[in-house]
């Protein structure tokens, strides 16, 4: 498979009464991209559309979801299953804006994982989303059975924002890219003597799929991945749109689509394949409840990886807590079966740093990469600007924040400064690869 990303760099995004792409400014018809969407889900009520730009004092919150604007140029849809009807993924011609993402913004509710972006000052550093210019869809539904619901689908606004991606991207269709990517995922079965002769390696995801429930979880090509069992793939379908982010799992700790569409830990294993090593794939597998269901989804990936042949693999888990033990029992079945594994995840240690990171631990754990320690606290002053609802952060549960603390008070203060665990960050540990953290030994 050959997945071609004509990349269009964005300097800046306007709003306007016309959709354009010149000079490196992305114009935005506003009240024909808002007309658009309102229409296609009458549960949306209330609808805008603001721009934050990096460097600015503003504050996003809640935070629903984010996604990079494409275009397919053979005229398929971008997300299979979800904005058009389930079509092959992973080879082909994409185009993509660049240094930009959709934002997708609740304007009243938040939910348990929704999270804070900050676009400047000391916020800034704690996510990658600061370093782009945020085009924030802004909205709220009538979909009053979850109001109050700590956990929600947020399923007219996540899907608006599929949505809007895929109608924007439309206009990057007749950009010369500045610059391609071309990822080329050759039949495991037809590679010549000196790619065999590397050491195979692969690459196990574990996203989102604890809620029995429908319409929380990560789809793959609109399926709910709670129905879903390990299943070797393409690293470019990945890339290409067949997994969606959903709506469960704390802020710090999830993937958004954005993130899926440009995983940087499968970037990286594209960089040396056929050099250092052989890369023979991606085992999409899942997260569960129960352990019969843990241990089930675990043995399925050890075969393939075993069919395959793989020398060595990567184990990388969405989520802490619950899917700990997913996370854990993945690696050690790996390194049962001689494959030697490196884990990749957050941690929960606690405010003071000393409690157990993971759930559950074993000593044939010997190679892990923290991403960060999501119980951490950080203080910061008002912003100047705030997209969404601040008070959010006090009322509706997110990770990370509270509405009453008797030593700490509440999350978002009456003067507009904050006080939250590192949780709350959205997407703010970047499992995915794209940390922006490092460790420091005291």
């Amino acid at each position: 498979m050959k997945l071609t990303i004509g990349n269009v760099h964005v300097k800046d995004v306007q709003l306007g009464d016309a959709n354009s792409f010149e000079n490196g400014i992305l114009t935005i018809d506003k009240q024909a991209a808002i007309d658009y969407l309102m229409g296609e889900d009458d549960h949306i009520t209330e609808l805008d559309i603001v721009i934050a730009h990096p460097g600015d004092d503003t504050r996003i919150v809640p935070v629903i979801e984010t996604i990079e604007p494409r275009v397919r140029m053979d005229g398929r849809c971008l997300f299979p299953g979800v904005t058009g009807e389930v079509v092959p993924c992973g080879d082909g011609e994409l185009k993509a804006f660049k240094d930009c993402c959709i934002t997708v913004v609740g304007k009243e509710w938040g939910s348990f994982g929704d999270g804070v972006i900050d676009m400047g000052g000391e916020g800034a550093k704690h996510t990658r989303w600061s370093e782009l210019i945020n085009i924030c869809l802004v909205g709220d539904t009538d979909e009053e059975f979850e109001w109050h619901e700590q956990q929600k689908k947020n399923h007219a606004m996540r899907w608006a924002g599929h949505r809007f991606a895929e109608w924007l991207g439309q206009v990057a269709k007749d950009v010369e890219p500045d610059d391609t990517e071309v990822y080329e995922f050759d039949p495991v079965l037809k590679r010549d003597d000196k790619r065999n002769a590397l050491p195979n390696v692969a690459i196990v995801m574990q996203p989102q799929s604890q809620m029995e429930a429908l319409g929380y979880n990560d789809l793959w090509y609109g399926w709910d991945m709670n129905r879903y069992l390990p299943t070797f793939v393409s690293p470019t379908e990945v890339f290409d749109g067949a997994m969606i982010s959903g709506s469960f799992m704390p802020a710090s700790s999830k993937w958004s689509t954005y993130e899926m569409q440009n995983f940087p830990t499968i970037k990286e294993l594209f960089k040396y394949d056929g050099i250092e090593y052989n890369f023979v794939g991606v085992i999409m597998s899942n997260l569960n409840v129960s352990l019969e269901q843990k241990e089930r989804s675990c043995v399925i990936a050890c075969n393939i990886a075993q069919n395959l042949g793989v020398d060595y693999a990567i184990v990388t888990e969405e989520g802490y807590g619950n899917p700990d033990a997913d996370y854990v029992r993945m690696q050690v079945i790996f390194e049962d079966a001689g494959i030697p594994v490196v884990g990749i995840s957050n941690e929960s240690d606690g405010r003071d740093g000393c409690g157990q990171p993971l759930v559950t631990l074993d000593e044939k754990m010997n190679a892990l990469v923290s991403t960060g320690n999501v119980g951490e606290l950080t203080i910061l002053p008002a912003c100047k600007t705030v997209i969404g609802n601040l008070e959010a952060m006090n009322r509706d549960g997110m990770s990370g924040s509270w509405g009453y603390d008797e030593v700490l008070g509440k999350s978002a203060r009456d003067d507009g400064s904050i006080i939250m665990e590192d949780n709350n960050w959205f997407c703010g540990d970047h499992i995915s690869g794209a940390c922006l953290k490092t460790m420091v030994e005291v």
